[in-house]
């Protein structure tokens, strides 16, 4: 006989001074024993080996199929990071293999008729034809577009969707797709996977990554990389606002902007993004908004005039 096993005590539950560590409301047996209520147990070992341990869970007196009070678990903070690590996990292991990359943003709302999504197709096949692998928030609009142009050109079309209860949807023209819940895990499979990033004219999404990228860089959490904003016209109140209150009341250096460059041509955007990719920007900082601004170059030696600038590496 069993000598862990035990006879059951009239009150019906087996061994309640022998287990004080669980509660009776929670004690059950998946396998062997016999599951008991969630409020009432029946007899059982008291002693579980670990894959009992794992597989235990409380049970319901009557069958029912369905009981809500059993899923509270997954709605607390703990289980909570289990899924953004899950989340992590998943992500690096769909991108794992992605070499060049340049993540292009827009708005959701430019549809095929408006004249940033041709543009934006058209980079997606530049990008695709240069070697990029292009990634984008996976939705409509100029996401749509950029991924349907490194499509067509039979590059790496890359979609990171995004779980929302309104206008988020997965456009067709992605070969990868990984969807997310958790907007700050997709963020950061944005910057881990991308050489530059070429931001269109969007909403507060387009601002939230343009924002994003500019302050890693600012703050040297990442190598700094090109930040393109496509389109003058659209981004022109912005940039005013940066360079006549920002950087004239010191809140920003000119040296913060140094590898942020505007154009029009989704050829100078791809040059730019190539040119960073081989030459570390020899180039291209001299059209950037901190050469403009005379900002020292990026990784200018503390001899500068102002090595404690954030370019005065």
């Amino acid at each position: 006989m069993d000598r862990d096993a035990e006879r059951e005590p009239a009150n019906g539950h087996a061994g309640a001074d022998r287990e004080p560590a669980r509660s009776q409301a929670s004690r059950s047996v998946n396998g062997n024993g016999t599951r008991g209520g969630m409020g009432s147990m029946r007899a059982r070992r008291v002693r579980l080996t670990e894959d009992e341990r794992m597989l235990d869970r409380p049970m319901p007196a009557d069958p029912t199929p369905r009981v809500e009070e059993l899923g509270k678990f997954t709605h607390t903070d703990t289980w909570r990071i289990h899924r953004i690590t899950g989340e992590f996990v998943a992500g690096i292991d769909a991108l794992a293999e992605v070499g060049a990359g340049v993540s292009v943003f827009g708005s959701a709302r430019f549809g095929p008729t408006h004249p940033m999504y041709a543009e934006a197709r058209k980079l997606g096949e530049l990008l695709a034809r240069a070697g990029f692998a292009v990634i984008t928030g996976g939705g409509p609009g100029i996401m749509e577009a950029a991924n349907l142009g490194a499509k067509e050109a039979g590059g790496l079309s890359i979609g990171l969707n995004i779980e929302l209860p309104f206008e988020q949807m997965s456009n067709p023209h992605t070969n990868l797709k990984v969807d997310f819940r958790y907007f700050f895990v997709r963020k950061t499979m944005f910057v881990k996977y991308s050489n530059g990033f070429v931001i269109f004219p969007g909403g507060f999404g387009t601002l939230d990554e343009l924002f994003e990228a500019l302050t890693l860089v600012q703050t040297h959490k990442i190598n700094r990389f090109p930040i393109i904003m496509f389109n003058r016209e659209y981004w022109h109140g912005l940039m005013e606002w940066i360079e006549k209150t920002q950087i004239e009341q010191g809140a920003v250096s000119p040296e913060d902007l140094n590898l942020l460059m505007m154009t029009d041509s989704v050829e100078e955007a791809r040059d730019m993004l190539v040119d960073c990719y081989h030459a570390r920007c020899w180039a291209t900082w001299k059209r950037s908004v901190g050469a403009r601004l005379d900002a020292d170059p990026p990784g200018a030696p503390l001899s500068a005039i102002d090595p404690t600038k954030s370019g005065g590496e």
